[in-house]
């Protein structure tokens, strides 16, 4: 069973930063993935996409967080990267990574992330 393992969550004061982690249990390459994804889901709302690389083409960003948030992969590690700057309070929730693969939809566990002073 592969798992996705993600850490780097927690409680920082608005304009702060954090780098979110999700790492496979399996290679990317074996996994056969698609694309790699950042989502969060606040309290109340629904989940929503944050970033998204895909294998080919250009990454994507929600327009709440371009310009502040980087997702990056390193295959090596076959770990998935979320740098986030300027945080700020909305950005508040639960982290997920997601990895599209020859197997399905993967999923992490869940990161919290909170902004606040």
């Amino acid at each position: 069973q592969v798992q996705l393992v993600e850490s780097g969550g927690g409680l920082v004061q608005p304009g702060g930063s954090l780098r979110l982690s999700c790492a496979a249990s399996r290679s990317f390459f074996r996994l056969n993935v698609n694309g790699l994804g950042w989502y969060r889901q606040a309290l109340g709302k629904q989940r929503e996409l944050v970033a998204h690389i895909p294998n080919s083409g250009r990454t994507n960003y929600a327009d709440s967080v371009k310009g502040r948030f980087t997702i990056s992969r390193d295959n090596a590690k076959n770990t998935v990267y979320l740098q986030m700057n300027s945080l700020k309070p909305e950005d508040t929730a639960v982290y997920y990574c997601n990895l599209e693969t020859g197997l399905g939809s993967l999923w992490g566990q869940g990161t919290q992330v909170t902004v606040s002073s």
